[in-house]
């Protein structure tokens, strides 16, 4: 299967123009906003969809990435060349419909070689309709990605090879990209409901919450259901409402505590309703916790500012400083917006700062009972270096009582 080599992207990061000429075999492609056309082998569903392709780092959970709501408008372009060897299951989901819009592989699936496997990855990807290709040098289009940011392109899978490649450049460069757009709509739950499923263990698979202590409600602009699991494993009987909920429909709940999900997009544009909602529970003086984009969107609740990052953090090997306790935290992440720290009000401090390029992990605003975090505490990378923050937020509800 012919490969992207390195020579073929061009140092300015200009594509190479459309190139006709289709390799023999070749029936998958990514055409990239510039032109850029790069063949492979198509896996998954086949149709073409568009979006931003963005890398990740993470060596395993590749399920998980797939069905996280927070890649809604992308398509992952994995690093870790052996991905599917796994298999897929029915327990390692983390939302029922995957949002990325497709994958891009170094090397082919493989037969699946695990135990819990039901059912290989390919024919998991056609059940869902998602589409990609190996047969790519993924340190080449990563090492692009990281030079000159993320593109927008068009991943595409047809058996007979045949593609209408002008077409489908025009299509990734006229696709808007996600600055200023709200996804959250795209992959909230449609209504209300309560989420009493804890944690996986070997023996006993997941677990139910039948006592809980305290009543948090999840706002919900694509949360992953790990992060619902930790809540109700905390003792939490978790109630979780869409992404368009007020203040009033929150609070009207008399939840002890309030958590704000992650999810994709432009935190400015979801945070058009969700910044209201967030600046309603802060008069009410509910605890609060923030992920990812909560996070993000709490910031701008604050009166702080977002921006867009070049190639944004995500992966599961990113280290991160608590600086109240100097400890370094093994963590898992995927976004692509970031909070302005110079744009931070008197009063919001900074808590935890990534290693990798000084930018705010976490933030706390002094005199309540309110925190957050970019990264995902329900991940394993580390591998539970993170899950304090779900004891904190518990501890702080319990004080507040």
């Amino acid at each position: 299967m012919p490969n992207l080599d390195a020579s073929a992207l061009s140092p300015t990061g200009e594509g190479p123009g459309i190139v006709a000429t289709r390799p023999p075999g070749a029936t998958g492609v990514l055409v990239l906003a510039d032109g850029t056309v790069l063949w492979g082998k198509g896996i998954g569903a086949t149709r073409s969809q568009v979006g931003e392709v963005v890398f990740n780092t993470a060596m395993t959970g590749y399920q998980e990435t797939l069905t996280d709501p927070s890649y809604a408008g992308q398509i992952i372009t994995f690093t870790f060349p052996h991905i599917g060897n796994v298999g897929t299951n029915p327990e390692d989901l983390e939302t029922l419909t995957p949002a990325a819009r497709g994958l891009i592989l170094r090397a082919d699936i493989t037969q699946p070689a695990n135990w819990r496997s039901a059912k290989p990855l390919n024919d998991w990807l056609i059940s869902h309709g998602i589409s990609g290709l190996c047969g790519i040098d993924t340190r080449a289009l990563t090492r692009r990605i990281r030079t000159h940011g993320a593109p927008n392109g068009v991943v595409a899978h047809a058996p007979d090879g045949q593609f209408d490649l002008p077409a489908l450049a025009k299509i990734a460069a006229e696709w808007p990209g996600l600055k200023g757009m709200d996804l959250a709509r795209e992959v909230t739950c449609a209504q209300s409901h309560v989420w009493t499923e804890t944690e996986w263990d070997l023996r006993n698979g997941y677990g139910q919450q039948t006592e809980p202590k305290f009543h948090v409600v999840a706002v919900d602009f694509g949360a992953k259901r790990n992060i619902l699991r930790c809540l109700a494993a905390s003792g939490c009987k978790v109630t979780v409402l869409p992404a368009e909920s007020t203040a009033e429909d929150v609070l009207r709940h008399q939840p002890d505590g309030v958590f704000l999900s992650n999810g994709p997009g432009d935190p400015a544009a979801t945070g058009r309703y969700a910044v209201p909602m967030i600046q309603g529970v802060l008069n009410a003086g509910t605890p609060m916790f923030g992920i990812c984009l909560g996070h993000q969107m709490l910031a701008l609740a604050l009166g702080a500012k977002t921006f867009k990052m070049d190639t944004g953090h995500r992966g599961a090997n990113h280290p991160v400083k608590d600086l109240a306790t100097g400890k370094v935290e093994i963590t898992s992440q995927n976004h692509g917006f970031v909070v302005d720290e110079d744009s931070l009000p008197a009063g919001t401090a900074v808590t935890h700062r990534s290693l990798f390029d000084g930018s705010v992990e976490g933030i706390a605003v002094a005199g309540k009972p309110v925190f957050s975090v970019q990264y995902h505490p329900e991940a394993s990378p580390g591998p539970q270096d993170a899950h304090y923050l779900f004891e904190r937020f518990i501890e702080t509800i319990a004080a507040s009582k």
